[in-house]
């Protein structure tokens, strides 16, 4: 995304694919945009906060906890990417442990007719990921999470819990 201060080109070009039901958009529509901004002009806020996907953002968090997660973030994300509306990170202590946890949210999740759009990664890899579409949760042990730095990456994205 174009970046202007702490205001992204990318929410304002979401809205508007989310509005008109377009898959892509023009070049010349990005150059509008990044005109009007550079001429000070409000060309929109950030979609708005869809509370399905925050609720299962939530239910996520919690059965997280109930497997004995640890350093459990959830971050607002949508208004700074398409990609999903909230981002969930927690770690486990081994691969047992992180296989417990990414297994135990999607089992849970199937008996509530949740199915994940996608998996990667696994407990051998000692990194998981599970895309909810709207919710994107990272299972991770302590030394990837910290060599890959997802809160840092996302740090533009407002916290809205963490779960020591």
């Amino acid at each position: 995304p174009v970046l202007f201060g702490k205001l992204y080109v990318m929410p304002i070009i979401t809205a508007y694919q989310r509005a008109f039901k377009e898959t892509t958009v023009s070049a010349l529509f990005v150059d509008r945009v990044v005109n009007l901004m550079e001429e000070g002009l409000d060309v929109g806020e950030a979609p708005p906060v869809d509370p399905e996907a925050l609720a299962l953002a939530h239910r996520i968090v919690d059965l997280a906890a109930d497997k004995k997660a640890s350093d459990i973030v959830l971050l607002d994300i949508h208004a700074l990417t398409s990609v999903a509306d909230y981002l969930v990170i927690c770690s486990g202590g081994s691969e047992r442990q992180l296989g417990a946890i990414a297994g135990g949210i999607i089992e849970v999740l199937k008996d509530e007719d949740l199915q994940p759009i996608g998996r990667e990664g696994g407990p051998s890899a000692h990194w998981a990921l599970i895309d909810y579409g709207s919710v994107v949760v990272h299972v991770m042990a302590p030394p990837e999470r910290e060599y890959y730095q997802l809160e840092q990456l996302w740090s533009d994205a407002p916290l809205l819990l963490h779960v020591q």
